[in-house]
């Protein structure tokens, strides 16, 4: 359910396509929250049907038209609702810790290669959410923008605050991990360090 609330937020910002709320989705809560275009249009219809969205043509291209959303009170009302709520917290599933902890039943090389992507994916990641960062701090992020040209200036240091710590956390989470793995290619060498093909 948290998709719903993902698109009705970044429908605050203001009215749009099927075509432009899944772009904006997949630059801004799509770095929290993943989801493909196909689990994203069944949701703005079942919104739609549920009252929390207006749709409307709009004409598209030379002959075409599309249908642009817009937010109800119900939607912001459902969004107010789902933000008051206590968070409930999904079993973990960590195949990368997974695996570690059961490492002796590979080889050195094969260990080192998984702490080695791991680190990989997780500086790619650092890097992806520090650009997310800087555009929000300086205020050229597409979605922050739309927010801040649509709310009171005395609302933009709360809109673009909160969204600042929470990039400022997965930045850190992810320098957790690449110290992690960095900390395990440490340890793959100290228990290898007779022979780097074998454990003993």
């Amino acid at each position: 359910m948290s998709l719903r609330y993902a698109l009705l937020a970044l429908l605050t910002a203001q009215p749009m396509t099927g075509y432009d709320l899944a772009k904006a989705f997949h630059g801004s809560v799509g770095h929290v929250w993943q989801a493909p275009d196909s689990q994203i249009y069944p949701e703005l219809r079942r919104m739609q049907s549920d009252g929390l969205l207006r749709g409307e043509d709009v004409p598209w291209g030379q002959r075409g038209v599309k249908t642009q959303y817009t937010i109800t009170d119900e939607g912001v009302a459902a969004l107010r609702k789902w933000m008051s709520q206590p968070l409930a917290y999904s079993p973990e599933r960590d195949p990368a810790h997974l695996r570690a902890a059961y490492l002796e039943w590979t080889d050195p090389p094969a260990a080192r290669a998984q702490f080695e992507q791991h680190a990989a994916h997780h500086r790619e990641l650092r890097d992806q959410r520090r650009g997310q960062l800087e555009s929000i701090r300086d205020r050229t992020h597409p979605i922050v923008a739309r927010r801040l040209a649509a709310a009171p200036e005395g609302a933009w240091r709360r809109i673009t605050a909160f969204k600042e710590f929470t990039y400022e956390g997965l930045i850190a989470q992810a320098e957790r991990e690449i110290e992690w793995a960095e900390r395990g290619l440490r340890l793959i060498d100290e228990l290898s360090s007779r022979d780097p093909s074998r454990w003993d």
